[in-house]
């Protein structure tokens, strides 16, 4: 190829000035076929991104934003800033996926284990009254408990600063602030109340003579005070775990990447999915086989039939496959295996060994 054939291929307005700056030099064909190279790579790049483009403008929104996560992510490892964590018994054991109603009392099996959640009281500084909350439920406490637990972790204390208010807590969270009957402050405050009224209990069973019950309040104190304007309820400056919840958490905490967390912010179950995947392939040393009502068990509490918990499990399971392709489970006719996983392949991979000083 001729020196002007390889001139005419190079396009970019700063290239080219490079071109002119080189010109009537040493060396300048050189110059020129170098510079070609680093236009050929950028064309590659962009030709690259519009198929992207183009593939993922045939996509629907969730699927567009899954997988936008799994190329960041695969691209881009957990650092720390990307990291959060939730209680280990939390990413085992879920909180309801829809609103329960009047209901008081939640139960939900996890082998030979099981939840109870119980809904409490709180003091309102608008009526001075012993009000009811429900139960916890759906994506949003979830993401709530996240917050709360990461915001431990990293200030390694029960007592926790959050926003002053409930707007500002929300932002923190990354979600858009919107008000109404129908806004996400009024979802937010609502699952806010139910989990700092709730109390849980954790029943342990070994399949023969012995039974354990473990009683596990996640907060032991908080703070209600009168809006602006005397609109409602907002969070004070401070939020205190129960000690014994703390403890275990700075020993169990368990990471999360929250950019998937993110991805799945719209879905209780996904979110659920995510937690226990993460907790199970960090300590599996053997591979784990699950039945299908063993699923049915954990996270099928919204689908009566096996038959309609089996088509939507699968779909949110696939869903959380299409963020990390690399998972090693599978699915069949009786049930789901998950295997021991490579460190890669991990939600979030551990952090590596740091070496130790050579002795004199």
């Amino acid at each position: 190829m001729g020196i002007e054939d390889r001139l005419a291929g190079i396009r970019d307005a700063d290239l080219l000035a490079e071109v002119e700056a080189a010109r009537g030099g040493f060396l300048f064909g050189q110059i020129v076929e170098h510079i070609l190279h680093r236009q050929r790579e950028r064309d590659a790049a962009a030709s690259q991104r519009d198929a992207v483009e183009n593939r993922r403008a045939r996509m629907g929104r969730d699927q567009r934003r899954r997988d936008a996560v799994r190329e960041v992510i695969e691209n881009e490892p957990a650092g720390p800033e990307n990291l959060q964590h939730i209680h280990s018994v939390l990413a085992l054991c879920g909180l309801p996926y829809r609103d329960p109603g009047p209901v008081r009392e939640f139960f939900r099996e996890y082998g030979r284990n099981t939840l109870s959640l119980v809904a409490g009281r709180l003091k309102s500084p608008l009526t001075g009254e012993m009000e009811p909350q429900g139960l916890p439920y759906g994506p949003k406490a979830r993401l709530v408990l996240l917050h709360l637990c990461t915001e431990a972790v990293r200030q390694r204390s029960p007592s926790i600063e959050v926003a002053q208010s409930l707007s500002g807590f929300m932002r923190e969270m990354g979600f858009a602030v919107t008000g109404g009957e129908r806004g996400t402050i009024r979802q937010f405050k609502e699952q806010l109340n139910r989990l700092a009224a709730c109390t849980m209990q954790i029943g342990l069973w070994d399949g023969e003579a012995r039974a354990r019950t473990l009683n596990v309040p996640p907060f032991r104190s908080l703070d209600l005070w009168r809006g602006a304007g005397g609109e409602g309820l907002a969070w004070s400056k401070t939020v205190e775990f129960h000690q014994d919840f703390y403890d275990n958490l700075i020993r169990h905490a368990l990471p999360v990447d929250i950019r998937a967390a993110r991805a799945f912010s719209g879905s209780a179950r996904k979110l659920d999915l995510l937690f226990w995947v993460g907790y199970r392939l960090r300590a599996l040393q053997r591979p784990l086989r699950l039945t299908w009502d063993n699923l049915h068990g954990q996270f099928g509490a919204e689908n009566a039939s096996i038959r309609s918990f089996r088509q939507a499990f699968k779909a949110d399971l696939a869903h959380l496959c299409e963020v990390f392709p690399r998972l090693p489970l599978a699915l069949d006719d009786n049930g789901m295996t998950l295997q021991p996983a490579d460190p890669s392949a991990l939600l979030v991979p551990p952090r590596a060994a740091r070496p130790q000083p050579k002795r004199a």
